[in-house]
């Protein structure tokens, strides 16, 4: 059995207002994210986990670390959890894209497995590399040690693609059928490669309010 907390770095210096924030542009928690990821961690704390996996970006790392000060493991990095390339969009509101690319966000809402944001990757594009991370994952998780349980730190378009590519659903939906927000915590739990994953929360915010230990239990 093996069990995924997979969660989306903190809050950061460019997260308002809101824009396309990809692979380019170097952001840092702010003392807000850095509190969020702290409450997670303190969540977290008293569980068992043998590995973190964080994507190698700033922000994903800074929130990794602050969890791994409360779970005492150390945190790797692995480029196939990048965020999603926006290419030409990244750094820009929703406001200045439709400025710059008149129609190009009414193509990325019509088929987002398909089209390449800003010229960078597709939904398709980044499931691929996903696909590819969660198939050496499985192979530790269910093969090797023992019903481990393992950290994944990632962005809001990876996760939700992550979440499409295990859960089975049409590529094209993972926009509409999976929210990632800041230092969230989705549990994933796979019993066997075969029958996929059950999944336990949801972009759930309890240890905003003080919620401490595993509550998917």
């Amino acid at each position: 059995m093996l069990t995924v907390l997979l969660t989306r770095h903190g809050h950061t210096d460019r997260s308002e207002p809101e824009q396309y924030l990809g692979q380019r542009i170097h952001a840092v928690l702010t003392e807000r994210g850095r509190r969020d990821a702290e409450r997670l961690a303190e969540r977290l704390e008293g569980v068992l986990v043998e590995r973190i996996i964080s994507s190698p970006l700033g922000r994903a790392v800074e929130t990794a670390q602050i969890i791994a000060g409360r779970v005492h493991t150390e945190v790797e990095t692995d480029e196939r959890l990048t965020e999603l390339d926006y290419g030409a969009w990244e750094g820009l509101t929703v406001e200045q894209i439709d400025e710059k690319f008149p129609g190009e966000r009414d193509l990325y809402n019509m088929d987002p497995a398909s089209h390449q944001v800003g010229g960078g990757e597709s939904g398709f594009e980044v499931a691929a590399r996903v696909a590819d991370f969660m198939e050496g994952l499985l192979t530790w998780g269910l093969e090797g040690a023992q019903d481990p349980t393992c950290v994944l730190v990632g962005h809001s378009s990876l996760n939700r693609v992550l979440l499409a590519t295990v859960m089975g659903v049409q590529l094209n939906d993972y926009r509409r059928r999976f929210e990632q927000d800041w230092a969230n915590l989705t549990v994933l739990r796979w019993e066997s490669r075969e029958e996929g994953p059950k999944l336990l929360l949801s972009n759930d915010q309890a240890h905003s309010r003080g919620i401490r230990g595993a509550t998917w239990e």
